[in-house]
């Protein structure tokens, strides 16, 4: 608590003798008689009267009932009193506001004080009063401290400015305090500067689209004079806004990161982590072959090894950031190995994350000198410790080739030292080291089986019956090594089941004739007597694999298996970007982006770093918004956020009479219906519609009133192989139902398919969307269409079930351009079973609108009264060409020029057979439109604009020679990222 930290301050201000006595008074009349002494006339007594209130306050006494009685001590000259008494105040002001207004006058006139210590405390006093009632009171004074002379005033002033915003944010707007903070940045005191730019970084983190923090070179350059000479906090602040600008060329980078790297050598931690951050951010734009890159490779590896030199807790901290930079740039650490091998009076946190860190960096140079520690560490008494180790030499020799012999050797020799939980971690990394080096150390398989007895481990288990399942010809007794396992079968964890199942498949598929009864019997446990439905699920896809096509199933089940990557532990990339970009800060600790433990809007903004040199890409995303074709300012697309978040905002609800206007945002608190919905939608990618090259095994289609009951009914066991008799007439439904979804996303749009529309714009033919098995019966199919201006989602609706269904509901997820439905979804009618109704849904762009990857990707829930569904689909951007797209002769050209010539994309058509002029009605009638045409040297060239519903203007220049199939289209647009969407529209009308 602030007015807790500011009593420490105060103590000993005058005071000889002990605080202590303070806290010790038992009086009954406590209160009565300190009312008694604030009232007294003398001013000794006054204070010590103030100090017990304090006291009583600090250990929790409620005080509250003197309020007036200490607030008439605020007229006085004693410093000290002055300070006790506006802790008391910053204290109970919020439950006493109408009091609180008496003590206004008050900081009134203390902000005039001829004394800048009370014209600063008054004014630190009145940003910690969070009273709305008399927060309009304090604008006067704070504006005037703003403005002090004194350069304490008025940095204690712009840190009150943050903390008013955070009161009532519209006032501060409407009194002119942003901008009078924006000018503190130009101040001549660095502590001003430092504290002016940490309060609008506070500011702006609330209000993630305000662009407080103009930064311009002319401000960079302010900041990093103030950098060298004010206090470590303000230093921090400044590093963390210099990370947040990106710089316009490799030279500004190169010149802030020279600027940046003596804060490398700073005393204070957070102070040499931010500079890395800074620094890590910019060597992005730098390029490799520079010296300077060089030179600041080898900077920044001192100091980071200085930071494992402090207390655990610390050294913990610097080692989370240090795996990320590691990943990110491993040449910085690279011959600092040493640093990271274990101390025994180590905490087993900084242990175990020195142990990842030894692994990210171990390469064929220092292998050997790694291996002899870890060797080393698989002997210590610390459990996890130990278990860590020994997962570690297994990670070391899928990463290091020519190490891996070596590791193997050593784990064998950990085998030999019969610790139990040492066995069953080196077999559970043997088992990645067969995966990722196939048929090259299968020897050690005989010592691995003679240590089956001793596995207890369910991983340890699992990894074991992989082993013996994969290389069961190599085993003469692996039909009973399986055997001994399945006595137990349903003690053993699902993991251990479902790897048993696998095993004794592929053991039979090896050896049919010696273990057909090994394999009923299991698949019998799996389907009959287990209640798992991911084992049940597995079991009835073998039972009908084996009894319908063997050589199917040999095809499934022992196909060969791709090689484990190097790495499967590193963080994704563009996490990892976001990451480097927070490194000193809790998200670097966590290895997790704010937002997923941030909660409400503050802190999560995404960032990302900055394309290196010469790479092309954008730093930004490109601005997108309402703007006329030569203007170059657009408003931002937001970028794609926390799925999950979004997504458990959709508020459905049934059709109502009366058509909802589209909000423009949803609330957080919206209640889950996603439930694991999401997995379907995100995870897997099968879920997804997407082009499939697999090899799937169809099953027939179940009979459609399958349930528990008929399952367990089933009698016997089934013949297998030439005896394998049939499959089990009734099948789990997750087998068969309706077909799977096709082709995938590109199918919603088949460029292939369809019929030409030369009077209007083209129709791609309905495609599933949502199969009946995946919604509990409803089926949904759809297509996308523009009429007459009115974009429109035509849907065809099918119940697959037995029972009605009622109570529609549809919603989109935040999408790039704001598609959302402009009215309820009719279905004024319940859908009876085997019915299907066709409706046309009408969409504004209106809706909320947030980054999609890819950009015309669209998240839809669907709710009737049976549940809530999910899907993802694409739609054609030609959705969003509007009908005034067709662009002035002079303002195209103009436009063409302005827009920079690295915002130019070229595509190639192919096989079009259609002369200029009719290939320019077709694009018309998508709303294409031709400004000009012009033939040279027997080329037709089109110049054609295109006008998006969000105020994006698109350019084309289309070149169709006479005889030749293939068209070449170039596009320009401000927000290049469109480019590629819009030659997809070229193609899909041109082709149909």
């Amino acid at each position: 608590m602030e007015w807790a930290s500011q009593l420490c301050e105060n103590r000993g201000l005058g005071s000889k003798m002990t605080d202590s006595k303070y806290f010790t008074t038992t009086k009954k009349g406590e209160i009565f008689e300190l009312k008694a002494e604030l009232n007294s006339d003398k001013k000794e007594k006054k204070k010590e009267a103030v100090k017990k209130v304090i006291a009583s306050m600090t250990v929790g006494k409620d005080v509250s009932a003197l309020f007036p009685d200490v607030v008439n001590c605020m007229q006085t000259d004693n410093l000290e009193l002055k300070k006790l008494v506006y802790l008391y105040l910053m204290n109970y002001a919020k439950s006493q506001p109408d009091m609180a207004i008496m003590a206004v006058n008050t900081f009134v006139k203390d902000c005039e004080d001829p004394n800048p210590l009370i014209r600063a405390l008054a004014v630190r006093t009145m940003g910690c009063i969070r009273v709305d009632k008399i927060t309009e009171y304090l604008c006067e004074p704070l504006r005037k401290c703003l403005k002090d002379e004194d350069p304490y005033v008025r940095k204690t002033a712009a840190v009150c400015v943050a903390k008013l915003h955070d009161i009532n944010a519209q006032l501060v707007e409407d009194q002119g305090f942003l901008d009078t903070l924006k000018d503190l940045i130009s101040d001549s005191n660095p502590m001003v500067v430092a504290n002016a730019v940490a309060a609008l970084s506070e500011i702006a983190e609330s209000h993630p689209n305000s662009n407080l923090l103009d930064l311009n070179p002319q401000t960079i350059n302010k900041l990093l004079t103030a950098l060298n000479e004010c206090t470590e906090w303000g230093q921090i602040f400044i590093l963390d806004c210099l990370a947040n600008y990106t710089p316009r060329d490799d030279r500004e980078s190169q010149s802030i990161c020279e600027r940046v790297t003596p804060r490398l050598s700073h005393a204070n931690s957070a102070v040499v982590l931010s500079a890395v951050k800074v620094l890590m951010k910019f060597m992005e734009m730098l390029p490799k072959d520079l010296d300077y890159y060089g030179t600041l490779l080898k900077k920044l590896a001192p100091p980071l090894v200085t930071l494992l030199s402090a207390e655990p807790e610390l050294q913990y901290v610097a080692l989370r950031n240090i795996n990320l930079i590691v990943q990110k740039r491993p040449e910085i650490l690279k011959h600092e190995m040493k640093v990271f091998f274990v101390k025994y009076n180590d905490p087993i946190y900084v242990k175990l994350e020195k142990l990842d860190i030894m692994i990210r960096l171990a390469s064929q140079a220092n292998i050997a000198q790694v291996l002899a520690e870890l060797k080393e560490y698989a002997t210590e008494v610390d459990v996890d410790f130990v278990r860590k180790a020994v997962r570690a030499i297994g990670r070391c020799a899928i990463k290091v080739e020519q190490s891996a012999e070596r590791c193997v050797s050593t784990l064998l020799d950990l085998i030999q030292t019969k610790v139990n939980y040492v066995v069953q971690e080196a077999i559970v990394v043997i088992k990645d080291i067969f995966r990722k080096y196939p048929n090259k150390y299968e020897s050690v398989i005989a010592t691995l089986c003679e240590n089956l007895d001793s596995l207890d481990e369910p991983e340890a288990r699992a990894a074991m019956i992989w082993i013996v399942g994969e290389y069961a010809e190599r085993i003469d007794n692996a039909d009973e090594l399986l055997e001994s396992f399945l006595e137990g079968f349903h003690d053993e964890s699902t993991q251990v089941q479902l790897q048993l199942l696998t095993a004794i498949v592929k053991l039979f598929l090896k050896k049919p004739t010696e273990t057909q009864e090994l394999v009923q019997q299991v698949l019998s446990l799996a389907t009959q007597d287990s209640d798992n439905p991911d084992l049940r699920d597995r079991g009835y896809i073998y039972w009908r694999l084996l009894s319908t096509d063997p050589v199917a199933a040999k095809e499934v089940v022992l196909a060969e298996k791709p090689l484990i990557s190097e790495e499967t532990d590193l963080i994704e990339p563009t996490l990892l970007e976001e990451l480097i970009c927070h490194i000193g800060t809790l998200a670097s600790v966590y290895h997790k982006p704010p937002s997923a433990f941030v909660e409400g809007s503050r802190g999560v903004q995404h960032k990302r770093l900055p394309a290196r040199a010469g790479s092309g890409e954008s730093a930004e995303i490109p601005d997108i918004g309402q703007s006329g074709p030569s203007e170059a300012p657009f408003a931002v697309i937001p970028s794609q956020g926390d799925l999950l978040g979004d997504l458990l905002n959709l508020d459905l609800a049934p059709p109502t009479a009366t058509v909802p206007s589209v909000q423009p945002a949803m609330p957080m608190g919206a209640m889950d219906l996603l439930g694991g919905g999401l997995d379907s939608l995100m995870g897997d990618e099968s879920d997804t519609p997407s082009v499939s090259h697999r090899t799937e095994v169809q099953s027939p289609q179940p009979s459609s009133d399958y349930s528990e009951r008929e399952l367990g009914d089933i009698g016997g066991i089934p013949s297998m192989g030439a005896s394998l008799g049939a499959a089990p007439a009734v099948m789990p439904a997750v087998l068969g139902g309706a077909s799977a979804v096709g082709g995938g996303l590109g199918d919603l749009f088949d460029l292939g398919g369809g019929v030409g529309m030369p009077t209007g714009s083209y129709i791609a033919p309905k495609i599933m969307l949502l199969p009946a098995m995946k919604a509990k019966g409803l089926e949904v199919s759809g297509t996308f269409a523009r009429r007459s201006g009115v974009i429109q989602m035509d849907l065809s609706l099918t119940n697959k079930a037995m029972s009605v269904m009622t109570d529609f509901a549809i919603q989109f997820n935040r999408n790039s351009f704001g598609l959302a439905p402009a009215g309820p979804l009719q279905i004024l009618t319940p859908l009876s079973p085997n019915q299907t109704i066709d409706i046309s849904l009408p969409l504004s762009t209106s809706g909320p609108v947030m980054k999609m990857e890819p950009l015309n990707n669209l998240q839809v829930a669907v709710k009737n009264n049976i549940d809530v569904f999910y899907f993802s689909c694409q739609y054609p951007l030609s959705l969003l060409f509007v009908e005034d797209g067709k662009m002035e002769r002079q303002v195209f050209l103009a436009t063409w020029k302005d827009i920079p010539n690295e915002n130019e994309t070229q595509f190639q058509i192919k096989d079009i057979h259609l002369n200029s002029d009719v290939a320019g009605n077709k694009l018309q009638g998508s709303n294409i439109f031709t400004i000009a045409k012009r033939t040279v040297d027997g080329q037709d060239m089109l110049y054609q604009s295109i006008k998006l519903a969000n105020g994006i203007w698109v350019l084309a220049e289309m070149c169709v020679q006479t005889g030749n199939p293939n068209y070449t289209l170039s596009i320009k647009c401000r927000a290049s990222e469109v480019s590629q969407f819009v030659y997809q529209c070229y193609e899909l009308v041109l082709k149909n």
